[in-house]
């Protein structure tokens, strides 16, 4: 059997439900060999998931997902293969970005509060590792008081930009969360493309990635249908970038995706894994 890796999930250090260590046993129960955390913004959870995959068969990936800008556009770009001398730096490149995202994520309670849902900074922080709360935790509460019947729907009618409620924070950009990645070594990608931008927006914003030190983009992917697999194969080609993928696993978050394989069909192969550590330049 072909061995396979999933180098995009997330724990409860961000918007996930399983903690870095149970992410590792799911991993070695779904026969994954290779597993990546890539948390929201922080390296907080590396520390355990890392101690984790010392005692498993599953090679564990510290990584993590920065929320970026380019073009009035939020983009995701992962690292992969951080060393562990470099975690904290990611915590300082993150911490103003993060205030900017704390008082954005008050300012949406505020005004849902208004609205007439009763929702407390309380309750969400309760959710969160750190209290370090995001909207999906906020989801978690409406979710709870009956306001909405799933995650999905919170996001869809009340947490979206285009509802008047949530006013994004300033993000950092693209290009500089790609430059900071490569600065320590580490491997740069772009995540899940074609859910960001249209195939004509990535013409241009690739070339600009690439020149930053951007490594590969996912084209394996939970959302991306057979077509749009296809699609990001044929960008990656053309730009020169290398091919990663993943399930980005939440748990109980996003219910309908499973570790590994996503919606069921999910199949990333280990040799993204190999092509991924590759680009990285760490200790062999």
């Amino acid at each position: 059997m072909e061995k396979r890796c999933d180098l995009h999930s997330h724990s409860t250090f961000s918007d996930g439900t399983l903690t870095p260590s149970e992410l590792v046993k799911l991993a070695e129960k779904q026969g994954i060999s290779a597993l990546a955390l890539t948390d929201h913004n922080t390296s907080k959870g590396l520390k355990e998931f890392m101690e984790a995959g010392k005692n498993s068969s599953v090679i564990t990936v510290p990584g993590c997902e920065f929320t970026t800008e380019w073009n009035h556009t939020e983009i995701h770009i992962v690292g992969l293969f951080f060393e562990e001398q470099y975690w904290p730096e990611i915590e300082d490149f993150m911490e103003l970005a993060l205030i900017a995202k704390i008082n954005s994520n008050h300012d949406l309670i505020n005004k849902l509060n208004k609205a007439g849902y009763d929702v407390s900074v309380e309750e969400a922080e309760s959710l969160a590792k750190d209290g370090n709360f995001n909207r999906s935790h906020i989801a978690r509460v409406l979710l709870s008081k009956g306001y909405v019947e799933s995650v999905a729907e919170a996001f869809d009618r009340l947490l979206n930009e285009k509802n008047g409620y949530y006013v994004p924070a300033k993000r950092i950009t693209s290009l500089a969360a790609i430059h900071f990645i490569k600065t320590f070594g580490a491997t740069a990608i772009m995540a899940h493309p074609l859910l960001n931008l249209t195939p004509e927006e990535l013409k241009i914003f690739l070339p600009q990635a690439k020149e930053s030190g951007l490594d590969a983009i996912e084209t394996h992917y939970t959302e991306f249908d057979e077509g749009m697999t296809k699609t990001a194969i044929s960008l990656a080609e053309e730009f020169g970038l290398k091919q990663s993928g993943g399930s980005d696993f939440h748990g109980q978050t996003k219910p309908h995706i499973s570790l590994g394989t996503g919606r069921g069909n999910l199949f990333v192969p280990y040799s993204f894994y190999e092509d991924m550590r590759a680009c990285a330049k760490i200790e062999k």
